[in-house]
């Protein structure tokens, strides 16, 4: 698929091109980025360059769709929908999200995923979206609650993860999706 430009009150999410790079580099300098998510550490330009090629190579294979998210032209972090995944009832794709240090406490995250799944149910007719997060990730699951997303329990894979247990939560936003079957298993494998 071809990327796609959302755009929201306050925001422009786009896909970050080679101009984003500094900003993604400096962002990810901010240790609670690495702390949370799956960002190296430390981070380089050269990882800088590689993220923004990779997600060009992601939009066109369709296997994940993800945005910078830019407010007066300055990035305030990086959302997106990974692993789509297409199964018999619909697809199914990951939220994942990080802000810059400058941003947070804003609302710009809560902005700009509302947006991405918005998109991702309408124009990608996901019939389920999902989140995650280290335990004790407390700011992204604030934002998390804010979108709607419910908790479903400990994620089964964590147990053998070297991050430490995951929690599972998944889009509340689902139940109301008519496209849902009503047996539509809950608990993320």
């Amino acid at each position: 698929m071809e990327p796609v430009t959302l755009h929201t009150d306050r925001l422009v999410l786009r896909a970050p091109t080679a101009d984003d790079v500094d900003a993604i580099t400096a962002a990810c300098q901010d240790p609670e980025i690495p702390r949370w998510t799956t960002v190296p550490s430390p981070y380089t330009r050269e990882h800088g360059e590689g993220f923004v090629a990779l997600i060009a190579q992601w939009w066109a294979d369709d296997s994940q769709a993800i945005w910078g998210a830019f407010h007066d032209e300055v990035l305030t972090g990086v959302v997106g929908l990974h692993h789509i995944t297409p199964h018999d009832g619909g697809a199914s794709s990951e939220l994942g999200y990080w802000a810059t240090a400058q941003s947070r406490g804003k609302g710009f995250m809560v902005e700009a995923s509302r947006a991405v799944i918005e998109w991702g149910f309408t124009e990608l007719a996901l019939a389920r979206i999902s989140w995650r997060a280290v335990a004790g990730n407390v700011p992204s699951a604030r934002t998390a609650r804010a979108l709607g997303f419910r908790y479903e329990g400990l994620m089964r894979q964590a147990l053998t993860s070297p991050r430490g247990r995951d929690d599972g939560w998944m889009a509340g936003l689902v139940a109301s999706d008519d496209r849902m079957p009503v047996d539509w298993p809950i608990a993320l494998s």
